[in-house]
């Protein structure tokens, strides 16, 4: 497999690699001497690998995974390019993406990571509200991509409570009904989902570009102190999406936060949101984990209800 995916690698790049064994690049943060080394983030699918390859023209990071998979590849370059064409926050760089030898391939310029500080999380907060100045007059993204490995679907909508409800929420639902979970927690979610206008009242978000799967393992700082982010499930919606899921496994800091309320702050009413939004995430965990993620997606729900009087 490493000659296929290293001639494959070859042809899309019109370069020469390496006949080096790949260093393979495993999830999680990896430390070399107090810099990180770009990595996969957690939620990439079982089938990806990842992995540094030396070109002709330099290192390369390498996703590799079974040629159908090619789809999420795309969906992914499609994202970074949106992302990129925004001009806030730094992306990495694509370099080639394929399907070669019964093998997809994602190249990516390699970036050496540092350790972030004040100054580059209040530079990340900045920056991911001028990112979430770039709108839209619809909710949605022109193609379905994935969040983790699950299909997100991103058809165009008028309303942002319709978008959330049926292209989000009942999604995950519908998703969690085949996963094995019980009919009471689907009845009390459903009976959310026709509540959830009662949480939004007479707020109107606009629609942001959104990251969209912005958790602190998607998030970095390049070794010349610019915040960089990657791994994206991009669409256009409410910017406080992307705040929430900031807050659901924690690692931004308050001088994050601060700079970006500074840049521009949140509306009224978002804490409460931010349960609501993260609830997709953490159902979508659910869907492709299992486990606890099932009882802490019921008491949010049952938190949520009870805000609703229910």
């Amino acid at each position: 497999m490493s000659d296929a995916i290293r001639s494959g690698l070859a042809q899309l790049l019109g370069t020469s690699i390496s006949t080096a064994t790949p260093q393979r690049i495993g999830g999680g943060c990896i430390d070399l001497q107090g810099c990180r080394e770009w990595r996969c983030g957690r939620t990439q699918s079982p089938a990806n690998e990842c992995y540094r390859y030396e070109s002709s023209d330099g290192t390369v990071f390498v996703k590799v995974a079974p040629a159908p998979s090619l789809d999420m590849f795309e969906a992914e370059v499609a994202g970074l390019n949106e992302l990129r064409n925004a001009n806030a926050v730094r992306v990495p760089q694509v370099l080639a993406v394929g399907a070669v030898n019964d093998v997809a391939l994602l190249a990516l310029e390699w970036l050496e990571l540092a350790r972030s500080s004040s100054s580059t999380d209040a530079k990340l907060g900045e920056q991911l509200a001028a990112q979430h100045r770039v709108t839209k007059p619809l909710f949605g993204f022109k193609r379905g991509n994935y969040i983790g490995a699950t299909p997100q679907i991103n058809y165009w909508s008028r309303s942002w409570l319709h978008f959330w409800r049926e292209h989000r929420l009942e999604a995950q639902l519908n998703l969690a009904e085949t996963k094995g979970a019980d009919a009471q927690f689907i009845e009390r979610a459903i009976l959310l989902c026709t509540l959830m206008d009662g949480m939004l009242g007479s707020y109107t978000p606009i629609a942001s570009l959104l990251h969209g799967d912005l958790w602190s393992d998607n998030a970095a700082v390049d070794a010349s102190g610019e915040p960089v982010i990657y791994d994206p499930a991009v669409y256009y919606g409410d910017r406080e999406c992307d705040l929430a899921m900031t807050r659901l496994f924690g690692g931004f800091s308050q001088d994050f936060y601060a700079a970006y309320e500074s840049a521009w702050p949140l509306n009224d009413g978002w804490r409460p949101r931010t349960e609501l939004y993260n609830l997709y995430h953490v159902l979508n965990h659910f869907n492709l984990f299992g486990g606890s993620y099932l009882a802490q997606a019921e008491a949010m729900v049952d938190g949520l209800l009870a805000q609703l009087g229910y």
